[in-house]
């Protein structure tokens, strides 16, 4: 092969290895970022179960702030405790799951945490949506499913939610009862009350007291008529020991 032949072809060569280069980092820079939930050897209905959730930063110049939580059904807010995560972060409850969030991590930095359900619900699969937020008021949504996370031609370049894959529940294992919910720090009004009727209590007691200062017709006291009764007595002894004495007098 002349020279000039050899050059062209080692040229020719050099630019389809860049072009080619080219393609597979722009391909695979979007699949490399991620969200995700494991649990090894999730089963349904296991119970204080550890899952640990990992997100991957696709910021060059801000750090991950906040990440929220959409749980899937069979699991609320009151079934999960924060075990640990980037320093200085805190869980928090919403309507629809939670937040772990705190000072922002460092740019290029992946946010990780754990936490632990008080019992997986008798599912094969949980997927849990998350809303990735950063310092610069970026966020990045991981809420596709997986149909839903493929291009046309079946490659995942879109943001899927992390999915929990579980196996079936373990032979004897039940669901137990729903997480226990704050009791009131004031005893609620009974019905009755509430209505505007005493309690039962309050009527018997109400009842004795009035029993033991009134006498039935036109509530006078029942010590007032005793007085009275014991003053007629007193007369009539007196008018008949008066016209005794002037009967023998006589």
């Amino acid at each position: 092969m002349h020279r000039p032949t050899l050059v062209r072809s080692l040229r020719r060569l050099g630019a389809l290895t860049a072009v080619t280069l080219a393609v597979t980092v722009a391909t695979a820079g979007p699949a490399a970022a991620h969200a995700e939930v494991e649990a090894e050897g999730a089963r349904a209905l296991d119970q204080n179960v550890a899952l640990t959730f990992s997100a991957a930063s696709e910021s060059s110049s801000a750090g991950i702030t906040k990440l929220e939580v959409v749980l899937p059904d069979g699991i609320t807010a009151d079934d999960i405790t924060y075990k640990e995560g980037p320093e200085d972060w805190k869980l928090a409850p919403t309507s629809r799951g939670y937040t772990v969030s705190g000072p922002k991590l460092a740019v290029g930095e992946d946010a990780e945490y754990v936490v632990v359900v008080r019992q997986l619900p008798d599912a094969k699969e949980l997927v849990f949506k998350t809303l990735q937020s950063y310092s610069d008021g970026r966020v990045d949504r991981w809420i596709e499913l997986e149909d839903n996370a493929e291009d046309d031609h079946g490659h995942g370049h879109g943001n899927p939610a992390p999915v929990l894959q579980l196996k079936p529940a373990a032979p004897g294992a039940k669901p137990v009862s729903p997480s226990p919910t704050q009791e009131p720090t004031t005893a609620a009004p009974s019905p009755d009350t509430a209505s505007g009727e005493p309690s039962a209590g309050t009527s018997e007691e109400s009842g004795e007291a009035v029993a033991d200062d009134t006498d039935g017709d036109g509530g006078v006291p029942l010590a007032v008529l005793l007085g009275i009764g014991a003053a007629v007595i007193v007369l009539g002894g007196g008018t008949w020991w008066l016209r005794s004495r002037r009967s023998g007098t006589a």
